[in-house]
């Protein structure tokens, strides 16, 4: 037998697992829940990062929650800032009741006999087995491998000398002050460390492979902190979101339908902050388009000031391999380092790793349809928060957990406990889960679920046509197949608080 009994289990106490506890209280008050978290913090990603400057590259109008408005003056906040507000809202909100941390979800089955779940957990440094049935599984823990990062297979790693650090992996001990530091990568991660780092190094050098498109904005959103001034701080924030909202959206269509010209103004914006000799087509004219790929935010100009100053610099190469003193390119130059920061990205791993059967069955979700961006074909009571990749990913979360809460009540109305959807449509064409060129997705297309070429199989990257879909749309939708568990189905233990 499980040890207890929960209506709805939340994998994940990270932006997303907050976000549902709160969907849930507020939306579904009658049903129990709880929430498992590996780690023995709430925050997930923002728990986790600890490099200098970590910071989010969404403004925190769009990557905060549509129930708690950020009233700080900065839009775009560091992972402290971010921190804080995940345990404000969780305190505020008392969600932290139902977290269970210490709790690693090794594997989840599914018994329609049952019309239940039954989670496989390791609880605490001692791995003391926990079993938890849920009549419905709601995965909130992310889409990347929290024990480590992503750092390609050089040659000669073993004969460099210096420190080498993966910014998942930095801790207080990490001492760069007065060092020769290469950061190796050109995304988010290196372009947040690189002006920080610069403040102490004796210099940072980016090494990048191939350039990419990057846009300076004010740290601080003023539109926002005049609207803040004059008005109730929820009435702000609303207007606020979705100002930045419509912006993206309408900066992303214009990437898509005029790529050339987007590119050109972006590169031209780059060049207008750097010295009139700085070498911008070597090292930001990017070999791919706008939105193939995430853009790299730099707030206030940090990244392109470190570069005006010469605290930090740019070598646009490839590695041949690691030496004892540092990094030979290809071009036959050795960048001499102290230490190497790899930055080299994520590796992707859904659902925590975690293994996942139904009715006996293992489930490969690489061969499934994602409905609606969040459940899977054939299924049950499962689903799962994916935020979006040209927008913030709280948007899209708090989308999917509305939605969730949608369907639970739709079930209690109907008296169902099961809900599957079922791909009966011979028509719709599976295609990638995201239009994106980013290495970590490229990496693991053989892990990722699909989309599909029809409604409602296909992923919107669009947060008014989700709110349609999502917040309206019809829920038994003659595609979701509600029913319920035969009559010798085990009764539910005790539930949880």
């Amino acid at each position: 037998m499980a040890d207890e009994y929960v209506d709805v289990l939340v994998v994940g106490a990270g932006i997303s697992g907050i976000g549902a506890g709160w969907h849930l209280q507020r939306y579904c008050p009658g049903k129990s829940y709880a929430i498992l978290e590996a780690r023995d913090q709430l925050g997930g990603t923002w728990d986790l990062f600890r490099y200098p400057g970590v910071r989010s590259d969404s403004d925190m109008h769009t990557l905060g929650y549509s129930f708690k408005p950020w009233t700080k003056a900065k839009a775009i906040a560091d992972g402290p800032a971010i921190l804080d507000y995940l345990n404000e809202t969780a305190d505020e909100n008392d969600i932290r009741r139902h977290i269970r941390f210490g709790h690693r979800v090794l594997g989840a089955s599914w018994s329609s006999e049952d019309a239940a779940w039954t989670i496989e957990a390791e609880r605490g440094p001692d791995r003391e087995p926990v079993r938890i049935r849920a009549n419905f599984l709601f995965m909130c823990s992310g889409y990347y491998d929290y024990a480590a990062g992503y750092t390609p297979d050089f040659e000669g790693l073993a004969d460099y000398r210096g420190e080498i650090v993966h910014p998942q992996k930095w801790s207080d001990a990490v001492d760069y002050a007065g060092k020769r530091v290469v950061v190796i990568g050109s995304g988010a991660t290196a372009v947040t460390l690189i002006p920080e780092l610069a403040r102490d190094a004796a210099h940072v050098v980016m090494l990048q492979r191939s350039p990419t498109y990057m846009v300076s904005r004010p740290a601080e959103d003023g539109i926002a902190n005049r609207l803040r001034a004059m008005l109730p701080a929820r009435t702000a924030y609303r207007l606020t979101r979705w100002k930045n909202v419509l912006y993206g959206m309408y900066f992303f269509r214009m990437c898509r339908r005029s790529p050339a010209r987007v590119k050109a103004k972006l590169i031209d914006m780059v060049r207008a902050t750097l010295p009139a000799d700085y070498d911008v087509e070597t090292h930001f004219t990017p070999r791919y388009n706008p939105w193939d790929q995430r853009l790299c935010l730099v707030p206030d100009n940090d990244f392109f000031d470190a570069l005006g100053e010469g605290s930090a610099s740019i070598v646009t190469d490839r590695i041949e391999r690691f030496t004892e003193r540092g990094i030979k390119l290809e071009s036959g130059r050795e960048l001499e380092a102290d230490m190497v920061v790899t930055a080299t990205g994520l590796n992707l791993q859904f659902f925590g790793g975690a293994t996942i059967s139904v009715d006996g069955e293992a489930q490969n979700f690489g061969g499934k349809i994602a409905y609606k961006g969040m459940m899977y074909d054939d299924v049950p009571n499962f689903a799962s928060s994916f935020g979006y990749t040209n927008a913030s990913w709280t948007l899209k979360a708090d989308l999917t957990c509305a939605y969730v809460c949608r369907l639970l009540n739709h079930m209690d109305r109907t008296r169902t406990r099961i809900a599957t959807p079922r791909l009966a449509d011979t028509g719709v064409e599976p295609e990638p889960w995201v239009d994106f060129s980013s290495g970590y997705f490229q990496r693991a297309l053989d892990k990722l679920p699909k989309q599909g070429s029809k409604h409602p199989w296909r992923l919107h990257q669009n947060y008014a046509r989700d709110i349609l879909l999502l917040r309206y749309g019809k829920v038994d939708d003659g595609v979701m197949e509600f029913a319920r568990p035969p009559a010798t189905a085990r009764a539910p233990l005790a539930q949880a608080a």
